[in-house]
């Protein structure tokens, strides 16, 4: 294949999943606001076209003609930067997580050319797969706190200081127990590939052989998305708004794209790691992935109409003294029973 045909196909591919999470992310607000009301007993979005279905778009339009007000006395470069390395960041991660067995065929003709696409690797539901994948994750998801602390401090203002400080601190005690509870399932799959890691689930999903790392992996990415019961960021009770206090139209709105690009994220990557990923009988892949997606999605938005939040202490106690040691006996526990089993 040549090079023109590779970046071609494969600039076709990264199209399809942006248009496609895009529109997921903006139907994942529209989805929160319905189910939240539907917990506190009221009426979500419902006057914008059929059922409040384009609410989404009202939202984008009514962001993108709202005044842009910048404070004086901020860091005006790493003010505009902060909410941008937010939403790239977010963005990133799902370049590596496998939503299908396949999107393409294995190859095709076109002017009596014929692409084999199986030795590119661009027949595959992924972006890219790399044999190291999780760590790819892990590793732009960390990258996200930046965006946070460099908002907060170049907003010149007291209560934006202070949830990005606290942002910084809940990443840190919270990435280490997130990183720690899926070495259970790297220990079973015995690879760091994202579509290997599915693949070793073909005859029985790791949630059942880890429901401990699935409960700690989600309580953690709970925290690392700055959900409730741990938005200690942003409470309104203590901080106004958190980091982006100072934040309005477009720049606000990027910090609203990378936290439900998270919550996208997060639950795409326990289907992955924990059920199976696209696997499943009778439907297409690419429809299991989808529904189990949405069933985690959904399972962050009911928590959040739950619970109530920690205080901070109680926040950073949970990540060091609970999770961080249950993390390390699944470890352990998982290490014997491969030994022994």
């Amino acid at each position: 294949m040549n090079l023109l045909a590779l970046i071609v196909l494969t600039a076709i591919k990264i199209t399809l999943v942006l248009v496609v999470f895009l529109t997921a992310i903006a139907y994942t607000v529209l989805m929160e606001r319905k189910v939240l009301g539907f917990i506190q007993l009221r009426y979500g979005p419902n006057r914008v076209g059929p059922w409040g279905l384009l609410q989404p778009l009202a939202d984008l339009l009514k962001l993108l003609f709202k005044e842009d007000f910048t404070p004086p006395h901020v860091n005006r470069v790493l003010f505009v930067l902060a909410p941008i390395i937010t939403a790239v960041t977010a963005f990133l991660p799902f370049a590596v997580i496998p939503f299908a067995r396949q999107i393409f065929p294995d190859e095709f003709t076109f002017y009596g050319v014929t692409f084999d696409l199986t030795a590119a690797g661009l027949n595959q539901g992924v972006i890219a797969d790399i044999n190291v994948g999780l760590l790819y994750v892990f590793a732009m998801g960390s990258l996200a706190v930046y965006g946070a602390v460099l908002g907060g401090w170049a907003s010149n203002n007291k209560y934006s200081l202070l949830g990005g400080l606290r942002y910084a601190a809940q990443m840190v005690s919270y990435e280490l127990a997130l990183g720690l509870s899926v070495i259970g399932v790297l220990m079973l799959a015995g690879s760091l590939s994202l579509v290997k890691i599915v693949e070793a689930q073909k005859d029985m999903w790791f949630i059942v052989y880890q429901p401990l790392g699935f409960i700690l992996f989600l309580t953690a990415a709970l925290a690392e998305c700055a959900r409730t019961p741990f938005d200690l960021i942003e409470c309104e009770n203590e901080l106004v708004a958190g980091y982006q206090t100072e934040y309005s139209s477009m720049k606000w709105a990027l910090f609203m794209l990378g936290e439900y690009c998270h919550i996208i994220v997060a639950s795409a990557l326990a289907v992955t790691l924990f059920f199976g990923g696209w696997q499943g009988p009778y439907l297409p892949p690419i429809i299991w992935f989808t529904l189990k997606t949405f069933i985690l999605v959904f399972v962050f938005i009911w928590i959040r109409g739950t619970y109530p939040r920690f205080r901070f202490d109680q926040l950073m106690q949970l990540g060091w003294k609970v999770m961080l040691p249950l993390c390390l006996a699944n470890i352990l526990v998982t290490g014997a029973v491969m030994l022994l089993v």
